[in-house]
């Protein structure tokens, strides 16, 4: 078979071509593979800008420090996540509610009810109840967890739309070492305002008893901080974490390296 002279300049002008685009594709690949290793990764893992960074934790104007069993270590969260102790669950059975507490006591003896507590810390433009100091009826905010606006009106079918979360989930918190507290440590850990935050209701129903290795908040800004908050709640309370616990806990804090654990005060 004869092949024409410009059959076969065609072919070799292919092949060149060919070559080319396989040199360029991978001096591509492997600049995206260096970007990856040096500033990529944390640029991939780092929270989005689309909700709120962090949420209050203490308002000295009118509230009361709740004593907690330790005091929250100072410095970075990664470093108070490597000295909680790693166990795996207990038993849960022989979990209630009531082990903490009545709902929403004074603890802090401010005189108002810890759930309109943290209504009020965490709420702008608050409306109290008429002839009550404590009860809050209305207000707003940018809910943490989602990132969106809510407004909060108190009553039978709109109350449940802002609830109070436990950073820490009790039932976590039982499987982890709360067994093991006084009745009195277990019911300030329900009240503490640093593991209360105030949320979007559907997000605290979807969390229920979950740690950071099956939740996290859908807003990823505020992700460092909730971590980081539930890493203080657990030294200030004594608590250990799973190993598939430990590990989410420090994917996220990986991303922010310069995350502080969270004090009330």
């Amino acid at each position: 078979m004869t092949v024409s002279w410009s059959a076969y300049r065609r072919a070799r002008r292919r092949s060149r071509q060919a070559w080319a685009l396989l040199i360029v594709g991978g001096v591509a690949a492997l600049g995206l593979l260096g970007w990856f290793f040096t500033a990529g990764q944390f640029d991939i893992a780092a929270p989005a800008a689309d909700g709120p960074t962090a949420a209050p934790v203490f308002d000295a104007a009118w509230m009361k420090p709740v004593a907690a069993v330790h005091e929250v270590p100072q410095g970075p969260a990664a470093d108070a996540l490597e000295a909680l102790p790693v166990k795996g669950r207990a038993g849960k059975d022989n979990y209630t509610r009531e082990a903490f507490g009545q709902a929403w006591l004074d603890v802090d003896r401010n005189g108002c009810d810890t759930r309109n507590d943290i209504l009020r810390r965490d709420l702008a433009g608050v409306v109290f109840a008429e002839g009550s100091k404590c009860r809050i009826s209305a207000g707003h905010f940018q809910e943490p967890y989602t990132g969106k606006p809510i407004e909060f009106r108190r009553g039978q079918d709109s109350s449940a739309a802002v609830q109070i979360d436990h950073v820490v989930a009790l039932s976590d918190a039982w499987q982890k070492g709360a067994q093991a507290l006084t009745p009195r440590q277990r019911q300030n850990l329900a009240n503490d305002p640093l593991n209360l935050i105030a949320a979007d209701g559907p997000s605290n129903q979807q969390k229920g008893a979950g740690d950071a290795a099956t939740w996290l908040p859908k807003n990823k800004s505020i992700r460092c901080h909730y971590v980081a908050r539930q890493v203080s709640v657990k030294a200030a309370y004594g608590l250990w974490v799973t190993e598939a616990e430990k590990d989410a806990m420090k994917r996220v804090l990986g991303s922010c390296p310069g995350q502080q654990t969270i004090r009330a005060t």
